[in-house]
């Protein structure tokens, strides 16, 4: 085991949080009546699993162990996210559009202010952020239609 990356506690609570989103996306997308909105979940599910098992590998190929902590919300989230609610109080009772913002900056604008971060995290980190932020897009996207299916 070398030394411990400056950026490894990033890469861990990527890790963790994704693969919670996964299992939230997942089981949202096997209770929605909507079949759009089914669509655009299991793809979000499988980017959010692929980000937390990429990252989980990466902090294994560092040499390090992938560090789970607590949840305390986990199981109030899951229950929503499995509840009869509707798809539009799931988006907004989830929190999946608090990391939209109109403008620059978002979070994920600071991920490489840490110039020691080699090439092989910086590109998982690269992928990752273009993916969330097109998960956002469609997000953002689903949510617009929602709410306009609701008014109507």
């Amino acid at each position: 085991m070398g030394d411990k990356p400056t950026y490894l506690g990033l890469l861990n609570a990527v890790a963790v949080a994704e693969s919670r989103a996964h299992a939230y996306f997942s089981a949202w997308a096997d209770v929605t009546p909507d079949p759009e909105v089914r669509t655009l979940l299991r793809k979000i599910a499988a980017r959010e699993g692929e980000h937390g098992m990429s990252f989980a590998k990466r902090i294994d190929e560092l040499g390090f162990e992938l560090r789970v902590n607590e949840d305390p919300g986990f199981d109030e989230k899951m229950a929503l996210a499995r509840s009869d609610r509707s798809d539009l109080e799931k988006l907004e009772g989830l929190g999946l559009l608090d990391l939209c913002t109109d403008g620059e900056p978002d979070v994920f604008d600071g991920f490489f202010r840490d110039h020691s971060i080699d090439i092989q995290t910086g590109e998982l980190l690269g992928r990752y952020i273009a993916e969330e932020r097109d998960t956002l897009r469609r997000l953002q996207s689903c949510h617009a239609r929602l709410k306009a299916v609701a008014a109507t």
